[in-house]
């Protein structure tokens, strides 16, 4: 019997995926740790290996398809002697929505009519706030060609899967000639120019007096970062503790490693350092609230906000506190290049103990971050600026220092722990010895 290939969750948070790559073609042999597809979920683009052997059958979505549901067919393997004859019922078992056609092969009953296309801007009755959202429903190299053809992809209909636009459908509208093409410009056009106004109706938390907008899809990444700051805000009850540090002992300090050593460590590496060893020190901080009790962890695994071009991501340092300035500095940069370039896997920014969020670069001076459930704080991490203050001898003198505001868990931490616990990450960063003993 031909086996299903699922659209797997990468994630305890995914609930769709996007199939970036296929790395299979139909009729080629799989092996059990073959690499099948590459998968971007809501955080990460990942590989994902083969579980089954067999054949190739079918790939029912073509490369770029977005938005498919965690269990949905995504291809279909035959197994030891087995042909296509057990293709086209079994794929009526598993939905029929999705066929053959869209792994590339043949299926010519199933293969869009061009001329039936060629009536889809006149047939195309879609609303206009409607509209607004069509390229979601479009493969990236659809997208792509509409866009260098100047198409306008609210009106061709979709013949891949759920009705996404495809290749073959651009490829389609073209062959109709230029007229079409030419009032197809205009519609594209037309909304960088008057934007569609969409006007706002009294429901959810909307009065219906709001101005006119245009609706933008929530993105999978997107919508994670709202569901768990919204956890996190409402089932932890937060509170926060601002310290000023002076810099100057880690500025003479990082200035005679660069010196001495030629390696460059930026600010955010000494405070990640201090952070980790203070968690050591005072592991009640490191700890999470759990119905069956508080768990106390024995390694300190530091989460570092990364910032992405469409949201967050956190990826984790593990046994941050064994590890000297020097190796967390270079950890965190790969961290955050594999972050940028959407390579991380679940296990790269999942299961912090602790985050550290900075905003400093951006001159932000103070700021209070949300924890990140299930975690009992987060560090912010303000812009250096310099300050007067008094010297030994009570002369005011410029002094470089940075604000650290610590949020946290009242329900796993109290005032006093929580002041203790900053004023040991002060102490670390205006002594940095203390952080290499």
């Amino acid at each position: 019997m031909p086996i299903s290939i699922l659209m797997p969750a990468l994630s305890p948070t995914m609930k769709e995926g996007n199939l970036v790559k296929w790395h299979k073609k139909k009729g080629e042999t799989v092996e059990a740790g073959d690499m099948l597809a590459d998968i971007e979920t809501d955080k990460a683009t990942m590989e994902v290996e083969a579980v089954d052997e067999g054949t190739v059958g079918a790939l029912l979505l073509e490369e770029g398809a977005q938005n498919v549901a965690v269990n949905t067919p995504i291809a279909v393997l035959l197994e030891d002697g087995e042909d296509e004859s057990a293709l086209a019922p079994f794929l009526e078992t598993i939905g029929g929505t999705a066929t053959p056609e869209a792994s590339n092969t043949q299926a010519p009953a199933k293969q869009v009519d061009p001329q039936s296309q060629a009536s889809t801007p006149q047939t195309n009755d879609v609303p206009a706030a409607a509209n607004t959202s069509a390229p979601s429903k479009a493969s990236p190299l659809a997208r792509k060609l509409a866009e260098s053809h100047n198409l306008a992809l609210e009106t061709i209909k979709g013949s891949g899967p759920y009705g996404r636009v495809v290749k073959r459908d651009i490829e389609a509208a073209l062959q109709q000639g230029a007229p079409q093409a030419a009032s197809q410009t205009t519609a594209a056009s037309a909304p960088a120019v008057a934007p569609p106004r969409v006007q706002g109706t009294a429901d959810e938390n909307f009065s219906g007096y709001e101005p006119p907008f245009q609706l933008e899809p929530i993105t999978g990444m997107r919508q994670v970062i709202g569901d768990r700051l919204c956890l996190s805000k409402t089932t932890q009850p937060h509170f926060y503790l601002s310290l000023d540090v002076s810099m100057d002992a880690v500025l003479r300090l990082r200035q005679t490693i660069l010196k001495k050593m030629d390696v460059k460590l930026s600010i955010n590496d000494f405070v990640l350092k201090a952070t980790a060893q203070a968690l050591k020190e005072m592991p009640s901080c490191n700890s999470a609230w759990s119905s069956k009790g508080i768990r106390l962890y024995e390694t300190v695994d530091l989460a570092v906000a990364v910032s992405l071009d469409k949201g967050l991501i956190t990826p984790v340092i593990r046994s941050a506190e064994t590890k000297n300035i020097r190796t967390l500095s270079k950890e965190m940069k790969a961290l955050a290049k594999d972050a940028r370039e959407g390579g991380l896997k679940p296990d790269a920014f999942q299961g912090g103990t602790f985050t550290v969020s900075s905003l400093g670069m951006f001159g932000i001076n103070v700021f209070s971050a949300i924890i990140n459930p299930p975690q009992s704080g987060i560090l912010a991490v303000g812009a250096m600026r310099k300050v007067p203050a008094f010297d030994a001898n009570n002369a005011v003198v410029a002094q470089q220092q940075i604000t650290l505001t610590l949020s946290v868990d009242h329900r796993l931490v109290d005032g006093v722990q929580a002041a203790l616990f900053l004023n040991k990450i002060k102490d670390f960063i205006e002594d940095p010895s203390m952080m290499v003993v």
